[in-house]
């Protein structure tokens, strides 16, 4: 149940488009030299376009993910377990300041859309400000209360530590990480995402190298062990919104989009951004909260289950990229067509991302499938953790194609501007999903694979109302 529409987000693979390109054309988004003009054309070409520069990005930034695993994995079994609570845990609050960003984003995509060019500025601004506020609030509460909140949750001492070590540097992340989705937003909101391919590599490059340094301890540098991954990756989302920074002030028009001018507090902007993005807020942090449940679940069969369980985390994210970037590419279009005036064309537009996530997820699944000890390599050289994972890989292998359909659906519902019935949708779907997991890992235990069976009952409850809304529900009549 993890979104990676959700997730920081970005790009995907092109196996396939070139046949797709031929075969049909409606309405996307071109660029034309350095001016932001929008076409409506629905062809799989324009389609690729927005969507390949995002697929970089989520390439880069799960680059990220797997070497801060494959590092920690050869620490210890409590350092690779202990990062993936940590790190989900960190994920469902950066996911507040990540869904403000998606109701920033939905306006200035209709805006965009609308070629209301100057009215992006004022979004864009307060978005800044409102999402640095909550920041310092949040790493505040987290500063005070979560070693105690993690002391009950919990049950080794040993993962507890090692917790509570990564996050007393991560929290600074989210100074950074809740700017730097605003710039992302913005990005998106205009169609224009190849400055999130460079940033994104910028974010895994300097990641990496000080991940290994930090967490060895090389070049003379002290051995931090998971503190070091909790530093390094601070330090890339720090240089990060610096290059965004430098990007925005160099290369955009500023006065275009009148951005960067009168940076106050105004209630008539921030309240419609509210309006839009509260539910996706809850959303998104109630999907990560629960996911983060299944971790502390998880925790409570073991530390090898855990660390399994962070290997087919990392698995999944890896296996998602191609779909994640369509959704963000489909949630945008959505936004740009009906401030385009072309809602009669969005459901057929919906199910041809769908068709082409399915071409580019199922060679990965096959693959995966097939040959699962390939890619347990990665994260350990620990031959009994290493057969241990084999059976949630493959199950991770399968279940992102119920992924690849679901996460384009709920992404264009949320595009509509329908962000209280997407959160509805969300709440509905986790109730069957965290009663089965509860039940698979505390009430009746089985296999880790088997408590993973849950990702099948979350995608195909979620994608199948979510279809159904844009099938017969009342988005048409919306207007904000």
């Amino acid at each position: 149940m993890f979104h990676l529409t959700h997730l920081p987000a970005s790009g995907r693979v092109d196996i396939g488009l070139n046949y797709f390109c031929n075969q049909y054309k409606t309405i996307i988004f071109a660029k034309y030299y350095n001016k932001y003009s929008i076409l409506l054309v629905t062809s799989n070409k324009n389609i690729f376009k927005i969507t390949y520069p995002i697929f970089l990005t989520l390439v880069a930034q799960n680059i990220i993910n797997v070497t801060d695993t494959a590092f920690l994995g050869r620490v210890s079994e409590v350092a690779l377990g202990a990062s993936a609570i940590a790190g989900v845990f960190y994920f469902a609050v950066y996911m507040i300041g990540f869904g403000f960003s998606q109701g920033a984003q939905i306006l200035i995509g209709r805006r965009n859309g609308e070629k209301n060019y100057s009215q992006i500025g004022p979004i864009f601004n307060n978005s800044l400000l409102f999402n640095f506020l909550i920041a310092c609030f949040i790493f505040i509460i987290s500063y005070l209360y979560v070693p105690d909140l993690m002391r009950k949750l919990v049950s080794s001492e040993h993962v507890y530590k090692a917790t509570i070590e990564y996050l007393d540097w991560r929290i600074y992340g989210f100074f950074f990480g809740f700017i730097n989705v605003i710039f992302r937003a913005f990005f998106v909101g205009i169609t224009d995402t190849k400055v999130l391919t460079t940033s994104a590599i910028i974010t895994a490059l300097v990641n990496i190298i000080l991940d290994y340094v930090l967490i060895f301890g090389k070049f003379g540098c002290p051995e931090l062990g998971i503190a070091g991954a909790a530093i390094a990756s601070v330090i890339a989302e720090a240089v990060t919104l610096l290059y965004l920074i430098f990007h925005t002030f160099a290369f955009v028009d500023i006065k275009k989009y009148d951005l960067f001018t009168h940076i106050k507090p105004e209630i008539k902007t921030i309240y419609p951004i509210l309006n839009l993005s509260i539910f996706i807020m809850f959303q998104y942090f109630i999907s990560i909260s629960t996911w983060f449940l299944f971790f502390i679940f998880i925790e409570r069969m073991g530390e090898r289950p855990l660390a399994v369980t962070n290997i087919g985390r990392s698995m999944y994210i890896l296996l998602m990229i191609p779909a994640a970037a369509l959704s963000t590419t489909a949630g945008t279009l959505v936004s740009n067509m009906i401030g385009a005036g072309s809602k009669q064309d969005i459901l057929k537009t919906v199910n041809k991302i769908i068709r082409i996530a399915l071409l580019l997820v199922t060679p990965l699944l096959i693959f995966t499938f097939i040959f699962p000890e390939l890619f347990a390599r990665i994260y350990t050289n620990d031959s009994s953790l290493m057969l241990a994972s084999i059976s949630v890989i493959r199950v991770v292998s399968v279940a992102v194609t119920f992924f690849a359909v679901s996460n384009v659906i709920i992404n264009a519902v949320s595009g509509t501007g329908s962000t209280k019935i997407a959160f509805f949708i969300e709440i509905i779907t986790l109730f069957f999903y965290i009663s089965y997991v509860y039940y698979t890992a505390i009430i009746n235990p089985q296999s880790v694979a088997i408590v993973w069976l849950s990702e099948f009952i979350y995608w195909i409850i979620i994608g199948g109302l979510g279809y159904l809304y844009l099938w017969k529900g009342d988005w048409r009549r919306k207007k904000f």
